[in-house]
């Protein structure tokens, strides 16, 4: 009965590394989704969930990125369904967006709910010469309904939407309404994600889909709720997420059909970890990065040719002063080494603490004695034998203040570092 793609959280304009190469990056991936899962297969629309853009405030080569790839779908006589998501809304006491430019330019058709504080019908159909409307009954029979980004005010946002739903004329088929939300569950460390029972009413009001977002992570819930996820990875944390677009189909019956889509044009992202010992000397950490690094590409883990994003986490206890390691050197090394794009390099060490208990009692050679220990322990060159070379140091200090003289104290520390 119908064909669409639903993607979400494209996020053009992307900029957190400082890298032109990734902001384009989210520019190709659109691209590419639009060209093997809209127009090859001839879908009958395209709905977006929200935050095509990454930031309110865009700049020309930005707005001119979400222009390319909806030509596309204009030109293919493919027409686009949008609501803007809460990186890309109006700004508060404003009434446009660049979402609205699109939608004005007939790029796309922006739906969003009337204001009812202005008299204005909470859902009144689109109307194509003023491009503005809450819903749209298109031809393939399915009528898709949009919403705002309501924040924390969501769940009051969907009782009204689920009695309005009520009123309004028949529905020539499935309804789909988009809604720029979260789940509860999906993801770690989300606050203010609704509940699966907030969302109900909808589908108690006649929503056969509900094509959500902001979440970038794809999850099904029941075949009527959908996510997608971002169509790229805004971090390596996001890399481990399965996400993508949903191509979806509506049979004659109404069963739904919905698979995601992945094989498009991404920036590969790997992750790595390396795991310090407090007997590991400061060169092994450079030592052991590089031998990671390199047994990835022997691997193919890692491409140089495809200049991946490549994170190494560095974790661990370590037996020397954390500071002493130079990281941007190291870090730079890496990324010549594996022609990374971006190369992340988290050094997460703890030094090792060997402060060792010490009576109030003890005499002022005890006390000169656990200090020693102790600094020498914290060194992995001399850690073994931190006990043995305390008792030297001691030695060569009183030597010292006893007036001997340069050359037999060199003599001592000669024998002090002689290996056992």
């Amino acid at each position: 009965m119908a064909k669409f793609l639903h993607i979400s959280d494209i996020h053009l304009g992307f900029d957190r590394y400082d890298s032109k190469a990734r902001t384009l990056d989210f520019f190709f991936a659109l691209k590419d989704v639009f060209e093997k899962y809209a127009i090859a297969p001839k879908v009958d629309f395209v709905i977006i969930g929200g935050d095509l853009f990454e930031h309110r405030n865009i700049k020309p080569a930005i707005l001119n990125h979400a222009q390319v790839c909806l030509q596309m779908l204009q030109e293919a006589n493919i027409p686009v369904l949008a609501i803007e998501g809460n990186h890309d809304n109006a700004p508060y006491g404003t009434k446009s967006s660049w979402l609205r430019y699109l939608s004005d330019w007939g790029l796309l058709k922006l739906l969003e709910p009337g204001n009812i504080n202005d008299d204005e019908a909470f859902y009144s159909p689109w109307n194509e010469d003023t491009q503005r409307g809450g819903y749209i009954d298109l031809d393939c029979g399915v009528r898709v309904l949009g919403s705002n980004w309501y924040g924390a005010a969501a769940p009051r946002a969907i009782e009204q939407i689920a009695e309005v739903l009520g009123e309004l004329p028949p529905a020539p088929g499935p309804s789909v309404l988009l809604f720029h939300h979260g789940l509860e569950g999906q993801i770690a460390r989300y606050q203010g994600a609704l509940r699966y029972r907030e969302v109900l009413p909808l589908k108690k009001a006649g929503i056969d889909y509900l094509a959500l977002g902001h979440i970038h992570k794809s999850y099904v819930e029941e075949n009527w709720l959908f996510n997608p996820g971002s169509i790229e990875a805004n971090n390596v944390e996001e890399s481990q997420f399965e996400r993508g677009a949903f191509l979806v189909e509506i049979d004659a019956k109404g069963k739904i059909t919905a698979e995601l889509k992945t094989d498009y044009q991404q920036r590969p992202i790997v992750r790595l970890q390396q795991k310090m010992r407090t007997s590991d000397v400061i060169e092994s950490v450079a030592e052991g990065a590089i031998a990671l690094v390199q047994k990835s590409i022997a691997s193919k883990e890692i491409v140089p040719s495809q200049q991946p994003i490549v994170e190494l986490r560095i974790t661990g206890t370590v037996g020397f002063d954390r500071l002493d390691l130079d990281t941007r050197q190291l870090q730079q090394q890496l990324q010549d080494l594996s022609n990374a794009l971006i190369f992340l390099l988290r050094y997460d060490v703890e030094e090792a603490d060997y402060a060792s208990p010490i009576s109030e009692e003890a005499s002022r050679l005890e006390v000169e004695q656990e200090v020693f220990t102790d600094l020498l322990a914290a060194n992995s060159v001399y850690k073994k034998r931190a006990t043995q070379l305390a008792h030297g140091l001691i030695d060569l200090k009183d030597r010292q203040m006893e007036g001997a003289g340069e050359e037999s104290l060199y003599e001592l520390v000669e024998s002090l570092l002689e290996k056992e």
